[in-house]
């Protein structure tokens, strides 16, 4: 369940204490003027007089924003001045004119100056209008709320805490440069959710670059969004020669080696280039410390290593050298700071975002840029080390995993289908689809269902899976992810009430055996999902509606000291309003947070022989998925970690993660995640988005992940928390049949890439027949069988069973090595694969028209090939220079395999 599981079950809690009703005070979609190019074409203007000795001084360098320059500096007492480039430019010499309008190498400026100042000048390239100068007194120079960082938290970023996104303060208020289009709904708050630093929840239209301001008036913020006018004092551009001149690829062997993560004690060798003329290079090594949702991020010092100079090579560029050795597992970050002629610049990892991930930095290719005044701010060039122990289950890389929402998927049994007026989803009844092809309701949709979310139901069951296993087998599949199947209350089951049993409306116990033994005689394997994060309101171990006995530790809305699941959960008997006595998940009074730190909590979960985690492994699970990793301390993870595999040591551990993993990957926590990241690489690239830009995701995960998590990643298209795959690829409400035909050619696209990337593939429930639908809960309809009244499609199904055959056929597309891409364009992405003597190139076109590529082989590669996609084709060669050309079609690819010769 992800962050936005919070709207599924209660929807969003707004936590506002400070910030009130003031904050509807907005400028609600303001259209923003045009941008105008820079009049003086990339020349920098500074602020230039007698408190600067004249000079042409970076820190009063004025920033060009959209159409005006810009600068906030600190002045005092009675100064003379004028705005010039660093020739004097006649263009660019700037002096007294008319009130506050200037001229043209007009004489000094007087004025007296009282201490922070925002400076702005407004000018065109047109030589006969005269500039204007406004200078306005900054009210304070310190921020209302200290140190604290403030972030735009919302539909557009998942609700992460991320970089790109952060607020900054200048002068009167917090501002943000973005650049958005649509509509979306958020929030400005910290990153822990911090109560009184958290605003209500607003909704703006966002059209291009503009600029989101929040003043804070009487400890209220007033919101308003308009042309981009917030000048970046974290832009300040480069222009030293010899700054720009150092070079560092993460990627590239000749600066780095070995590649990506290492075990521990693994020396690491590091170079930079750079033109002559650096006095002093040094490698800083840092630690990471990230905890739940990336709501804390630091890092922490390891070293400083100075670097050694090497002479100018036949490029005319020194080499900088160093080598440190890591000690214990951890994520690290590492950066270069260079002293230039008494300028200190950082070498630091670039500005790239990658999906969901609030650390910007795509690796490869760094950038510099002066040293910041906050370290914090500096983008860290990431290093896995871990365990020299850590395997991952041998099979993992081979799995195909068919991803079910079981209520959704196949009514087997209708006896057991939930009852309205004798089944209760909290302290209300229930709702029954009377037909299999409904849409799922939605209150407040005039879908003719009640106010209730959560509770409508169509009677999938665990019968209803063990039915169609000959058809999962047949797809392809083998292996088989399901959402949770604990008692619950509610359709989707993550507010577990109680671990121990199976959901009376999805069978029995024995039904989850006999699941598990019918699908391992067909070659399957059964990963269930859990929670061990928060339960369910309406919970044998919270009971707050009395429907479970006495013993819950919130018995019928009370809080029960006496109870034995007292300490699961942190109580407080303080406040008199009973949605306050306990801590619910981020808000959500519908699902206590549970204690993760109690020890009777701890064993119940996966400690005792008894335990939860292995009680279903006994019963027949392959291993489990688990719900909300981030939100659960690490130590409780490596404890757990070390339960399970005591337990089965080939059960396979995977993490609810979006962002990027890597922190569980250091061999005490986890074997894969499921990987999002992937998700929106390809949904995008295969909408149409730039190919070479969006695979540096991809590329990033490659350096950052070992090898055996990397190759057993769970790869996603679509999933129960985000909209269906052929929803994102256009197939929407109303959409006509040239739209569908369009969304299912890219899906198919996005198969090809699926099946022959390093990977456990996952076809989530219905995909494979053109089920599309929204966000929740339109995502989780139901799948659409004949015998039901459905209509799937089955040209689609054999194209998905095709690829996933071949993907069976090829050990090189499950298990080969990948490396950096031989080709990437806008709209070409071409992989080699290589394990042993086999190779296979995949290759694959985003474009609406046939594109022809060529590519250089590596070294060692075979000279012929033949199309799996085409088997009767002629096989091709590759030329006397190693290279070969490929015509890809219009959003299409293409698969080559080895061929002998």
């Amino acid at each position: 369940m992800s962050v936005r599981a919070r709207c599924r079950l209660g929807r969003l809690v707004g936590v506002a204490l400070l910030w009130t009703a003031a904050s509807h005070a907005l400028a609600e979609g303001a259209t923003p003027a045009p941008c105008s190019a820079d009049p003086l074409a990339g020349r920098a203007l500074y602020l230039r007089g007698s408190f600067n000795a004249w000079a042409a001084s970076d820190s009063h360098r004025l920033r060009w924003v959209c159409d005006r320059y810009v600068l906030v500096t600190r002045l005092t007492g009675e100064q003379r001045f004028k705005l010039g480039d660093e020739a004097w430019s006649p263009d660019a010499d700037l002096g007294q004119g008319a009130g506050a309008l200037l001229r043209r190498q007009g004489p000094d400026i007087s004025r007296r100056f009282n201490g922070l100042h925002r400076i702005t000048l407004k000018m065109t390239a047109d030589a006969s209008a005269p500039p204007r100068l406004d200078i306005e007194d900054c009210p304070s120079a310190a921020p209302p709320f200290g140190d604290t960082v403030l972030y735009l938290r919302g539909t557009m970023n998942n609700w992460a805490a991320l970089d790109e996104y952060a607020l900054q303060y200048s002068c009167d208020a917090y501002y943000l440069n973005t650049r958005l289009k649509g509509r979306y709904e958020f929030k400005l708050a910290d990153a822990a959710w911090t109560p009184g630093l958290t605003s209500e929840g607003h909704t703006l239209e966002f059209d291009g670059e503009q600029t989101l301001r929040a003043v804070i008036v009487a400890e209220r913020p007033l919101i308003s969004l308009g042309p981009k006018s917030f000048a970046d004092p974290n832009a300040r551009p480069v222009e030293h020669p010899v700054a720009q001149s150092l070079r560092f690829d993460s990627r590239a062997l000749a600066h780095k080696t070995p590649f990506g993560a290492v075990v521990e004690h693994t020396p690491i060798d590091w170079a930079v280039e750079a033109l002559p003329g650096v006095s002093r290079l040094t490698l800083v090594v840092e630690q990471r410390r990230l905890e739940g949702n990336q709501e804390v991020l630091e890092y922490l010092p390891v070293a400083r290593v100075p670097m050694q100079r090497h002479a100018a090579g036949s490029g005319g560029t020194e080499r900088w050298t160093a080598t440190h050795r890591f000690g214990t597992k951890a994520v690290y970050g590492y950066w270069f700071e260079a002293e230039i002629d008494g300028q200190i610049f950082v070498l630091q990892n670039n500005a790239e975002s990658i999906f969901w991930t609030r650390e910007k930095g795509s690796h490869g290719l760094g950038e510099v840029a002066p040293l910041p005044a906050r370290t914090s701010s500096i983008r860290r060039f990431r290093q896995t080390v871990y365990d020299a122990g850590f395997q991952v289950p041998d099979y993992a890389a081979d799995l195909v995993y068919y991803y079910i929402f079981p209520e959704r998927f196949r009514n087997g049994d209708k006896r057991n289908d939930p009852k309205p007026g004798r089944d209760h989803y909290q302290d209300h009844t229930v709702e029954l689809h009377s037909r299999w092809t409904d849409k799922p309701w939605k209150p407040g949709t005039g879908d003719g269902s009640d106010e209730v979310y959560n509770n409508d139901f169509f009677g999938g069951d665990l019968a209803g899976i063990i039915d169609k296993l000959d058809y999962i087998r047949d797809l392809g599949a083998n292996a088989i992810y399901m959402t949770p199947i604990f008692k619950a209350a509610s359709n989707h089951k993550y507010d577990t009430a109680d671990y121990h049993q199976v959901d009376p409306a999805f069978g029995t116990n024995t039904d989850f055996e006999r699941l598990c033994r019918e699908a391992a005689r067909r070659g399957i394997r059964v990963i269930p999902d859990a929670s061990l994060n928060h339960v369910g309101s309406d919970s044998v171990y919270f009971n707050r509606y009395g429907h479970h006995g006495d013993q819950g530790a919130f018995q019928n809305g009370r809080i029960h000291p006496a109870s034995p699941y007292a300490d699961w959960f942190s109580l407080d008997p303080t406040p008199s309003d009973p949605d306050q006595q306990f801590k619910g998940w981020v808000g959500v009074r519908d699902l206590p947070e549970l204690n993760k730190a109690s020890p009777a909590w701890r064993r119940f979960a996966y400690g005792d022989r008894q335990s939860v985690m292995k009680v279903w492994l006994d019963r027949g699970a392959a291993g489990w998925r688990m719900d909300v990793a981030p939100w659960v301390p690490d130590d409780f993870w490596r404890e757990w970690r070390a339960a399970i595999k005591a337990h089965r040591p080939d059960a396979l551990t995977i993490a609810e993660t979006w962002f990027d993993s890597s922190k569980y990957f250091l061999g005490d926590a986890f074997d894969s995640t499921m990987n999002y990241v992937f998700r929106n690489t390809l949904l995008e690239y295969v909408n149409g988005g730039h190919a070479a830009l969006l695979y540096r995701n991809l590329e990033a995960l490659r350096e950052a992940y070992p090898p055996q998590a990397f190759h057993a990643l769970m790869n996603l298209l679509s999933t129960h928390d985000q909209a269906r795959s052929l929803h994102v690829l256009g197939w929407t409400d109303g959409a006509d049949d040239a739209a569908i035909t369009l969304a299912k050619r890219r899906y198919r696209l996005a198969l090809l890439f699926q099946m022959t990337y390093p990977g456990a593939p996952a076809v989530y429930y219905g995909d494979e027949v053109g089920v599309t639908g929204g966000d929740d809960p339109y995502n989780r309809a139901t799948y659409p069988w004949a015998d039901e009244g459905g209509q799937p499609d089955e040209a689609m199904r054999a194209e998905v069973k095709r690829l996933i055959a071949l993907r069976h056929q090829h050990p090189v597309l499950r298990r080969g090595s990948l490396d950096a891409p031989l080709w990437t364009d806008a709209h070409a992405i071409v992989l080699a694969r290589r394990l042993g003597d086999q190779w296979a190139i995949a290759a694959t076109n985003n474009a609406d028209a046939a594109h022809a590529v060529t590519v250089e082989l590596p070294r060692g590669a075979p000279r012929r090939w033949a199309d799996a996609l085409a088997p009767a084709a002629h096989p091709i060669e590759m030329d006397e220079k190693r290279r070969l050309t490929l015509n890809l079609p219009a959003l299409g690819g293409t698969v080559l395999l080895s061929s002998p010769e």
